[in-house]
C-alpha cells in the first residue's frame, strides 16, 4: 500500500484549486525574475539556426492565426506551433534556470529546466484565448512550474541514468499544467489531459550537443498545449497515468518516493524553496563548479593562454558522462566539452559570457587551445565506476 493519494489525484487537486492569493511574494518575485529571464532567452534563441528552420517550418504548415510566431516579424500560427519554437528558442542557449534539489542522493541530471516549458505555455495558450490579465498569465505560470518541479523531484534517479532527459518528459506536464489552468479544465477533462501529456513525454540524452537537445523543451511545451486542447474537446487518456505498473512515473521514472510525495503540491512551492537557479553560464549545470574554479584560477593569478602547456581536470563519471564530448566540432557539442568550456574560460575570462551562442571563431581558437585540456576521472566515493572515463586526453 502506498503511503499517500495516487500523484495524478494529487496534481488534479492542486491545479483545480490552486488560486492567485496562495502565491506568497517571495514566490511573485522569483517568478518575474524567472519570467524575465526566460523572455530574454527566447529573444537570444532566434539568433540559432535550429530556430530559424522551425519557424520555416511553423511557416510552411500555417494554421489558424493564434499566437505570435517568433522571429517571423508578427506572423501568427497556431498556439502550439508557437510554442514548439519558442520553447527551442528558450532552450537554445542552454542557459534557463534550473530547479533545486536539497536531498543530497538526488541527481542533477535528474533536475529539470522549469520555466521554460511554463511561460511558454502560458504565452501562447493566452494569446490564442485573448484578455488574459498579468495575474492569470502569473498563476498559469506558477502551476506550470510547480507541477514540473514535484513530479522531477519525486522521481527516482533511475529516469535520468536510463538516458531520460527531464526537461523533455517532466516538462510536457508543465506545459500541460499551464495550459489547462488558462483553459479551466477540472475533473475527468484535466485528468485526461495529464494522461495524453504522459504519452507524448519524451526526450533522450543522446541528442544531447546537437539540434534536437532544445527541440526537446519546444516539444514538451507544444505537446502540453496539445494534450490539454484535445482534452478541453473530449479526447481522452487513462485518467490516472502518471499512476500504477504502466503509468509515467513506473515505466519512464522507475518508480517514486512515496515520503516525498506524501508532502504533496506547494508544501512549500518548489519556487521559494528549495528554489530555482538562474545559470551563470549557456551551458550544462554540471560544468559551472569547474568553470567558476578556473575562471578564479586564471584571475586570481593573472593568467595569459600563452602560459598554458596543458589543464588537468579530475571529475567523477556522474560528470564526465553527460559532458559528453572530448573535443567539441561545433557550439552545440561545445556546451557539453569540458575542453571548450575550461578553454574558453582560460581565453576570454569574464568576456566569455559577452560571446553569443559560442561564436564559431571564438570556438574555433577554444578547439586549437584544447591540447591544453586532460580530462582525467577520479574515483570517488560512488565507487570505480566512477573512473570509466579515465585518463581521456582531449587533443
Amino acid at each position: 500500500m502506498t503511503k499517500t493519494r495516487g500523484v495524478t489525484e494529487q496534481a488534479v487537486e492542486f491545479i483545480e484549486r490552486f488560486e492567485y492569493d496562495d502565491l506568497p511574494e517571495q514566490a511573485l518575485a522569483i517568478g518575474r525574475r524567472c519570467i524575465v529571464d526566460s523572455l530574454g532567452l527566447f529573444v537570444a534563441g532566434t539568433t540559432e539556426a535550429s530556430v530559424a528552420i522551425l519557424v520555416e517550418e511553423a511557416l510552411a504548415t500555417g494554421g489558424h492565426e493564434e499566437a505570435m510566431l517568433l522571429g517571423a516579424q508578427g506572423c501568427r500560427v497556431p498556439a502550439a506551433s508557437a510554442a514548439r519554437v519558442i520553447g527551442t528558442a528558450g532552450h537554445a542557449h542552454d542557459w534557463d534556470d534550473t530547479q533545486v534539489s536539497d536531498d543530497p542522493d538526488h541527481v542533477y541530471g535528474l533536475l529539470t529546466h522549469p520555466s521554460i516549458p511554463a511561460i511558454t505555455a502560458s504565452l501562447t495558450v493566452a494569446q490564442k484565448l485573448g484578455g488574459v490579465d498579468g495575474k492569470t498569465l502569473m498563476l498559469a505560470f506558477q502551476t506550470g512550474f510547480e507541477v514540473e518541479c514535484k513530479i522531477s523531484e519525486w522521481m527516482t534517479p533511475d529516469h535520468y541514468l536510463r538516458g531520460h532527459h527531464s526537461s523533455a518528459t517532466v516538462g510536457t506536464f508543465g506545459a500541460c499544467a499551464a495550459a489547462a489552468k488558462l483553459l479551466d479544465l477540472s475533473g475527468e477533462k484535466l485528468r485526461h489531459a495529464l494522461g495524453i501529456a504522459a504519452s507524448f513525454a519524451a526526450g533522450i540524452r543522446c541528442n544531447f550537443g546537437t539540434m534536437t537537445k532544445p527541440l526537446h523543451v519546444g516539444r514538451a511545451s507544444e505537446n502540453g498545449i496539445t494534450a490539454a486542447n484535445l482534452a478541453a474537446r473530449g479526447f481522452t487518456a487513462d485518467p490516472q497515468a502518471l499512476d500504477g505498473r504502466w503509468g509515467f512515473l513506473q515505466v519512464l521514472g522507475g518508480g517514486f518516493d512515496e515520503d516525498k510525495a506524501a508532502q504533496g503540491f506547494a508544501n512549500p512551492l518548489t519556487i521559494v524553496s528549495p528554489g530555482v537557479s538562474i545559470k551563470p553560464y549557456p551551458s550544462g549545470i554540471l560544468t559551472h563548479q569547474a568553470m567558476d574554479a578556473m575562471l578564479k584560477l586564471v584571475t586570481d593569478n593573472d593568467v595569459r593562454p600563452d602560459e598554458i602547456e596543458r589543464i588537468d581536470f579530475f571529475a567523477g563519471s556522474n560528470i564526465l558522462k553527460p559532458i559528453r564530448y572530448p573535443i567539441a566540432k561545433n557550439h552545440l557539442q561545445a556546451k557539453f566539452s569540458m575542453a571548450a568550456l575550461l578553454a574558453m574560460i582560460a581565453l576570454y575570462r569574464y568576456r566569455w559570457k559577452t560571446i553569443p551562442t559560442l561564436r564559431p571563431r571564438a570556438l574555433t581558437r577554444s578547439a586549437r587551445a584544447s591540447n591544453w585540456s586532460k580530462r582525467t576521472a577520479a574515483a570517488s566515493s560512488n565507487g570505480p565506476t566512477n573512473a570509466i572515463a579515465a585518463d581521456r586526453t582531449c587533443r
